[in-house]
């Protein structure tokens, strides 16, 4: 019987990781069963990644819905122990940094069942972010640390890993974007929208911006100020609209609230900004491939390699407006550096490392 590989994913960023080493995986003598646990459970958020992506349906669907952090981990581990302890899978994967990565590494190792995590040894150093508790309790707790970059090898070496569990396989997020780059379509998101003249793409979530009311405001009129610049577009869920509305967010003419996009869409979007404005991990990423200015409203970020080797750089809001003005004053990129390894072939790299780890041979 061939070796079972079991791919827990949960929310939108983990798809496009997923997608890669699936599809690579397959050339090998193995099992998959892919499995979603609804954290992000809504159409625009999860399932149009699939029909997009050509990722086949999940085989399991946990459908754990949303809640507080520790409800939606708690719902998510008794649901993979069920399933872990029904499927008895050989290795399981998982991808990111989302609650449902981290609840999968508790059920996992105390089940004894061997564990992978790509985009391993990623760290912020903020403590306050749940993102990066989850990062830490995962890498601990994994057999295969798949590294998306050479700084996140540093990371864990510091932490006293086993270097022998380390593996620098390169991005597979970028797999995706560079193999659908020609379906991006600047042009007809900006006729979808009617935007005319230099746009500004923005996608704001993180507690630090949206959750504190003085934050929020300093917020709005940060973002007023670039809007007097450039029209802002910002795909954002109905569910988190509420508070930036009451604190004025859309009483400006220059701003543009959609609602969210699917992959492709969303990217075409990205593709003709003059700038993105973000506090999102996975977008400083794709902006630093497609050559898009990106500014990062965040103190640190777990991603520098996007400020070494890309586009990114952090940005405060008291400063931000000032930042666009530049990037604007600049204009296009026509040259940039890219990270070692994000060159479309991650996918294959880690299919063949989670192959050998299963004892599995490529498929004749």
């Amino acid at each position: 019987m061939a070796p079972l590989v079991l791919h827990v994913t949960g929310a939108r960023p983990n798809f496009p990781k997923a997608a890669p080493v699936l599809e690579a995986l397959a050339a090998y003598d193995v099992e998959q069963l892919l499995v979603h646990t609804g954290q992000h459970y809504d159409d625009k958020m999860s399932d149009i990644f699939f029909r997009q992506l050509g990722i086949p349906k999940p085989d399991v669907n946990l459908g754990v819905g949303s809640g507080s952090h520790g409800r939606q981990t708690a719902a998510v581990m008794s649901a993979l122990e069920e399933l872990f302890e029904e499927r008895r899978p050989d290795l399981v994967v998982v991808y990111g940094d989302v609650n449902s990565t981290v609840a999968a590494a508790l059920v996992a190792s105390k089940m004894g069942i061997t564990f992978a995590h790509v985009e391993a040894g990623l760290r912020s150093f903020d403590m306050t972010m749940p993102e990066e508790i989850n990062r830490l309790v995962t890498d601990k707790l994994s057999d295969l640390l798949l590294t998306t970059s050479t700084d996140a090898i540093g990371h864990l070496g510091n932490e006293g890993t086993d270097p022998d569990k380390i593996h620098f396989v390169g991005n597979p997020m970028i797999d995706t974007l560079l193999k659908n780059k020609d379906r991006f379509d600047a042009e007809a998101a900006r006729a979808e929208l009617g935007l005319e003249g230099p746009y500004i793409v923005a996608t704001l979530h993180r507690p630090g911006n949206v959750d504190d009311p003085a934050d929020v405001k300093e917020l709005v009129d940060a973002m007023h100020a670039v809007a007097d610049q450039a029209q802002v577009v910002i795909p954002l869920h109905p569910r988190g609209r509420a508070r930036l509305e009451e604190a004025g967010f859309l009483d400006h003419e220059g701003m543009r609230v959609i609602d969210p996009l699917g992959y492709l869409e969303f990217m075409g979007l990205v593709r003709g900004a003059a700038a993105v404005v973000t506090d999102s991990g996975g977008v400083q990423e794709e902006t630093t491939v497609l050559g898009v200015p990106c500014l990062t409203l965040r103190p640190n970020t777990e991603r520098p390699v996007t400020i070494t080797h890309g586009t990114n750089q952090l940005v405060r809001r008291d400063n931000l407006a000032e930042k666009v003005r530049e990037v604007l004053a600049t204009g296009p990129l026509t040259e940039w550096d890219v990270p070692p390894l994000w060159d479309g072939h991650a996918g294959p790299r880690i299919a063949q490392i989670l192959a050998d780890s299963v004892g599995a041979a490529k498929r004749a």
